[in-house]
């Protein structure tokens, strides 16, 4: 995951799927009168500009019988140019279920509409503003949608004006470095089976599930904080599992964990992170606040603990609640906040050295996010010894944590990671990382096969939820162990290696030193 926030010039990498998302309809201004017809293809390192008519960017064979001078260029130099500019303009964009409704539900997430403002640098429509509502976002996205597999190409035919720009060598390598991020992925979904499915993990658990909206008064903030508590009904509960949401984003998003657990018996607690939530960003998108402060890597953290000193006070007037033994599951920056709860400790040392290389073979766009924390790094230290499980799902770690770091972690972690995220690529985000580890100590790393940034976000259905049997299975594994679950040296799997997982997003998991399925 980011144009994600305001801050010093280097945090604005030009990364990511940059180039395939590059076009985004929110540059539109007003409705589309008539749609574009040519592009302008900028190519700085030779001081040259092609133009290419959109209609040519089909096929081959279109671009073939072309007269543009794209064409013209590709007839000179048989065929060689032509297949890599067709590649960029035809590579499907992986994007949330829905999109042809609007910005609602799934594809509604903040993050996703910041990760396409942070790739509109790439094209410029001659004469059209800016659009920042994302309201012109899901016209085109539902206009390009008709012609089947959402590229490029379709976004480009659904934008209004007469010509575009692009600058075509940042976004070929943007491309290609994203392909290369994602590759090891495809290669261990290749080279292996996926994971059975023990389906019982899926189906709801005998308890009846109820909601409470809580408010808590701390010290580290200046207005309460709200959570949400979803409870088994009429039975104690048999553990506490908290649950973290991502950057600009609320609780109700990530009930569909929390109702799964919480019909098996568990009490789930779904805290707001008022600086970095979806109230936050619409205040910061108003002008009236601005973007989400680096001291809220430690802040975060801290709203979980303070919720859990309440349950042990019983401030909450939630009931007898055993919590001696805590899980906590996060997604993107959850997932962060997940991880330094159970000990991972940050670091400015790679953010130092790398933020400024915008051409790093591992740059990303979780990297925006990842630099913005260049100044609070060192100050977020907010273990909670009582955690002794985390499942972070899509986290943004390359840079944010060092190498070696887990082996002071109090919690086992479980970290998914899905193979077609272009946010949070699984090459450098997930895999690198857990390599760089000198020994497992319990952690365990899940490929989700066929995975988004986005698909993996749970919503509020339970029924709905990928990835729910696998949260079940952690916790129950998790709760049930007690202190072995703990990290150390030389420690098994907590995960069964067969019997878990959602028949939709097939799952593989990948030791830290060879990739291959146990």
């Amino acid at each position: 995951m980011d144009r994600f926030r305001r801050g010093p010039r280097r945090t604005q990498l030009p990364v990511l799927a940059g180039s395939l998302l590059a076009a985004t309809p929110l540059l539109l201004g007003a409705e589309p009168a008539a749609a574009l017809e040519e592009l302008e293809l900028r190519l700085p390192l030779i001081g040259a500009n092609l133009v290419v008519r959109l209609d040519e960017l089909s096929s081959a064979g279109d671009l073939l019988a072309g007269g543009s001078d794209l064409a013209e260029l590709d007839r000179a130099s048989d065929g060689v140019i032509g297949p890599k500019v067709l590649r960029l303009f035809n590579h499907p964009i992986q994007l949330p279920p829905g999109v042809a409704k609007g910005l609602q539900g799934s594809v509604g997430s903040p993050l996703l509409r910041e990760a396409l403002l942070a790739t509109t640098a790439l094209v410029r429509v001659d004469g059209l503003p800016t659009d920042l509502s994302g309201e012109k976002l899901s016209l085109a996205l539902s206009l390009s949608e008709r012609e089947g597999s959402v590229t490029l190409l379709s976004l480009l035919r659904a934008m209004p004006g007469k010509r575009a720009s692009i600058d075509l060598e940042r976004a070929l390598f943007s491309l290609d470095r994203l392909q290369r991020q994602q590759a090891p992925a495809q290669t261990l979904l290749a080279a292996q089976p996926a994971v059975g499915v023990d389906p019982d993990l899926n189906l709801p658990g005998r308890h009846t599930v109820g909601r409470r909206e809580l408010r808590l008064p701390v010290s580290h903030r200046p207005h309460p904080l709200r959570s949400v508590a979803l409870l088994p009904q009429g039975v104690n509960p048999i553990g506490l599992v908290f649950i973290s949401h991502g950057l600009w984003d609320a609780p109700v998003n990530f009930e569909g964990w929390g109702r799964h657990l919480a019909s098996h018996g568990y009490a789930v607690l779904l805290p707001e992170h008022p600086g970095s939530d979806q109230a936050q960003q619409a205040a910061m998108l108003s002008g009236a606040i601005p973007p989400p402060e680096p001291e809220e890597l430690g802040l975060r953290p801290l709203d979980v603990r303070a919720f859990l000193a309440a349950v042990d006070a019983d401030r909450l007037a939630l009931g007898p609640i055993p919590s001696e033994q805590v899980v906590v599951l996060g997604h993107s920056w959850g997932a962060i906040t997940a991880l330094q709860l159970a000990g991972l400790k940050p670091s400015d040392g790679r953010l130092g050295r790398r933020c400024e290389n915008l051409n790093d073979p591992e740059a990303n766009v979780s990297w925006v996010l990842q630099c913005s924390f260049l100044r609070s790094a060192n100050q977020a230290d907010v273990a909670e010894p009582r955690v002794f499980g985390v499942v972070a799902v899509s986290p943004p770690m390359r840079l944010l944590f060092d190498q070696g770091a887990s082996q002071a972690m109090n919690g086992r972690a479980l970290v998914v990671s899905g193979s077609k995220d272009w946010v949070v690529p699984f090459g450098p985000e997930a895999l690198t990382p857990f390599q760089g580890q000198p020994e497992s100590r319990g952690h365990q790393l899940v490929l989700a096969g066929g995975g988004t940034h986005f698909n993996l976000r749970p919503g509020a259905a339970a029924d709905k939820t990928v990835l729910r049997g696998l949260m079940l299975s952690w916790v129950q594994q998790v709760l049930g162990a007690g202190q072995s679950a703990r990290p150390w040296a030389g420690a098994p799997p907590l995960l069964p290696t067969t019997g878990w997982g959602d028949p939709r997003v097939p799952l593989v998991e990948a030791t830290p030193a060879t990739p291959r399925l146990r």
